[in-house]
């Protein structure tokens, strides 16, 4: 894992027990409170890309046998009260939850669809309940998926399509235009161009990233791209 001291071995794992599980519920509630006393506006619990919550939620990663794991009822329990835990310290209004069904990273393995289907209909079934601000979907190649999640959710859908191999570009703000969203998340672009909205606005033109400089290093890819207008630097 990348550390300020440089790349470093992972730690090894070890399954948490019932208390070391409701400590990490209440770290997720505490990070949340300091994030708002140092003044950021929400925070964005991150149930994606095979982290902690997304190893609750995949069949291959959760062979638990107790209350946290086994069947989609089950597996979803904890992403739920992680939460419900910082809806609770921070309002509803101020958290949203990231997914990515079927996304491999990290050694997760999320193959079934129905399995897929059942997992993550539950999941939002419980996380509506809890009037966040919004749902944000990493997509796979599954767009019906998408669809149903879209229809299932209350609140505002941020949905990062799938363009692999791709970075998202400008065209996929088409999917506000045909309601299969509410926002477009773009990654790479944006690290490119600071000034995004400004460039979308104006139609480009774009930088390029350049993956070379992705997570760590130094200020080039952080602070040197070029912006479009000189009083936007």
């Amino acid at each position: 894992m990348f550390t300020y001291q440089g790349p470093q071995d992972y730690v090894t794992p070890k399954e948490l027990d019932r208390d070391g599980t409701a400590q990490r519920i209440a770290d997720y509630a505490n990070a949340a409170r300091n994030a708002i006393a140092a003044g950021f506006d929400g925070v964005e619990i991150h149930g994606a890309n095979g982290y902690l919550i997304h190893q609750f939620l995949a069949p291959n990663t959760n062979l638990r046998t107790d209350r946290w794991g086994g069947g989609a009822a089950d597996r979803v329990r904890f992403g739920i009260e992680v939460a419900t835990a910082v809806a609770e310290a921070i309002g509803g209004r101020r958290t949203g939850f990231r997914i990515s069904p079927g996304n491999p990273y990290n050694d997760i393995a999320e193959t079934n669809p129905a399995n897929v289907l059942e997992t993550y209909t539950t999941l939002i079934t419980g996380l509506a309940r809890l009037d966040l601000a919004y749902l944000h979907l990493l997509e796979s190649p599954d767009r019906d998926l998408t669809a149903r999640l879209r229809k299932d959710w209350p609140t505002a859908f941020i949905l990062n399509p799938f363009t692999h191999p791709e970075t998202t570009g400008p065209g996929a703000l088409a999917l506000i235009e045909d309601g299969t969203a509410d926002i477009i998340a773009f990654g790479a672009l944006f690290l490119a161009n600071p000034d995004l909205p400004a460039r979308l606005a104006a139609g480009g033109p774009y930088n390029t990233p350049d993956a070379a400089t992705f997570y760590g290093g130094d200020h080039r890819g952080y602070t040197d791209y070029p912006a479009l207008h000189a009083d936007n630097a």
